[in-house]
């Protein structure tokens, strides 16, 4: 598993041993928290010996790697090329020495749609992304189905809402309930950007590392899917909501300008992977965001 480090990865990881799958973890910083009994290679995408060794025997791949942002990726596009794509074709290229039967990857069904047609969007939507972000994973999607094309390396894609849950760090550019519930419980004010309609689909991370694992046994012609809860909330709704959980009314608001890379509703059409796999999301919302707050609480002794 590529990416096994950071939040999905390590949600992941714990789904992949509850199956009795043999899991060797690879990432920049593996924390000690993944499975003891896990094979581990700290190193990254660039690192074709490590790469190379870690794939040795594989049956699977689960590419969860990214190391760029929606609304950082417009500043430098060529950048994050060099980071994402170049990086992933080389992978591909290993994974066919190595005899790799599939790939599993975390595109991104936040933005590849871009400002979609349709709302539930399913998976046959236009693909009109307004971030670098978003096509950068729409590339890395057509290069799977052209390796799958010419060198018979199968592959699932698994665009993924809005992931949020326990082990979400509230310190980085992206996971807003984490960043909200970390500002709330630590008395600072929540911040919002625009007028906070701005409307997501959030899907709680074990019924996304669930999806990983209906991923990884299906072996019908379908290879794309969305992963989501199927339902919008805008950041205003979740305010409210994190406000309901912690029992604090009074959460100071600030409003911040709106950003350019965000499309204003994002909203999946899940039916695709459940009539397909089986899966659905089991997690409820609430459940799920109290959960969230129980783990911060004791993460960071809030």
């Amino acid at each position: 598993m590529l990416g096994a480090g950071g939040f999905l990865g390590q949600a992941l990881s714990g789904g992949l041993r509850q199956q009795n799958a043999t899991v060797h973890t690879f990432g920049r910083t593996l924390p000690a928290g993944l499975p003891h009994d896990a094979l581990r290679t700290e190193a990254t995408l660039h690192d074709a010996d490590a790469l190379t060794a870690a794939l040795h025997g594989q049956e699977i791949v689960f590419h969860l790697v990214s190391s760029s942002l929606p609304e950082t990726s417009n500043r430098n596009p060529a950048e994050h090329v060099l980071e994402e794509v170049l990086p992933t074709l080389r992978l591909l290229d290993l994974c066919r020495t190595a005899r790799v039967r599939k790939v599993v990857f975390a595109s991104s069904g936040g933005t590849v749609y871009g400002i979609p047609s349709v709302v539930p969007t399913h998976e046959q939507a236009a693909t009109v992304p307004i971030s670098a972000y978003g096509i950068n994973k729409l590339m890395i999607e057509r290069y799977l189905e052209l390796y799958r094309h010419l060198h018979g390396l199968d592959y699932t894609v698994l665009r993924i809402a809005n992931p949020y849950g326990p082990g979400q760090s509230p310190f980085k550019k992206q996971g807003v309930v984490a960043a909200m519930l970390h500002r709330a419980m630590s008395g600072s004010a929540i911040e919002v950007w625009g007028t906070g309609e701005v409307t997501r689909d959030f899907i709680h991370v074990d019924d996304v590392a669930a999806a990983f694992v209906a991923a990884a046994r299906h072996d019908g012609p379908q290879r794309t899917f969305n992963v989501a809860s199927g339902t919008g909330r805008s950041l205003n709704q979740i305010v409210d909501d994190v406000k309901l959980v912690l029992g604090t009314p009074a959460l100071e608001v600030v409003r911040k300008s709106a950003r350019a890379a965000d499309v204003p509703v994002s909203i999946l059409d899940t039916s695709l992977i459940r009539r397909t796999t089986g899966w659905q999301p089991r997690v409820a919302w609430m459940d799920g965001l109290a959960a969230t707050a129980t783990w911060m609480r004791a993460a960071y002794r809030l």
